[in-house]
């Protein structure tokens, strides 16, 4: 679905089915993010989490009016618990996204379109939490072809 697939009249219609989202992505996938963000309808909701290095990287990031953006700075974050470690690359992303996806998620409901754009470590641990943990079908989860993941594309 595109967002040529919708109109603004489309999108106010009581009856219109909201897909949520839930997106992920790191400093290396900005572009592969602007353009999947470009193609969602402006009826789309969800939530977006983006990693970054430092606080230099966040900007305006035009989504539509019913998702949330969270940059997550590495350099303000820890590593793992008591090991006095700053946050290893894709560590923070995983952290978020399984920690929004355990509350909003819903067990019996896989309507979320999931869009993993991060780095390899960080996508697998959270295609691992999602379909071994929360009982997600692997298809309803797209990730970089290059990963190899047995996900959809």
């Amino acid at each position: 679905m595109t967002s040529a697939d919708h109109n603004a009249a489309a999108c106010r219609a009581t009856r219109h089915t909201r897909v949520q989202h839930l997106i992920a992505a790191d400093e290396h996938s900005l572009a592969e993010l602007e353009a999947l963000i470009a193609t969602l309808p402006l009826c789309s909701t969800g939530r977006v989490f983006i990693e970054v290095p430092d606080d230099t990287w966040p900007t305006d990031l035009a989504v539509p009016p019913r998702m949330i953006v969270t940059w997550l700075d590495r350099s303000r974050r820890s590593g793992t618990p008591g090991t006095g470690r700053g946050c290893a690359p894709g560590a923070a992303l995983t952290r978020a996204v399984t920690g929004w996806a355990d509350e909003m998620l819903c067990t019996d409901d896989h309507a979320t379109r999931v869009f993993l754009l991060g780095g390899y470590l960080g996508t697998a641990d959270i295609v691992d939490h999602l379909t071994g943990h929360l009982g997600m079908p692997a298809d309803g989860i797209r990730t970089p072809e290059r990963f190899g993941l047995a996900t959809a594309r």
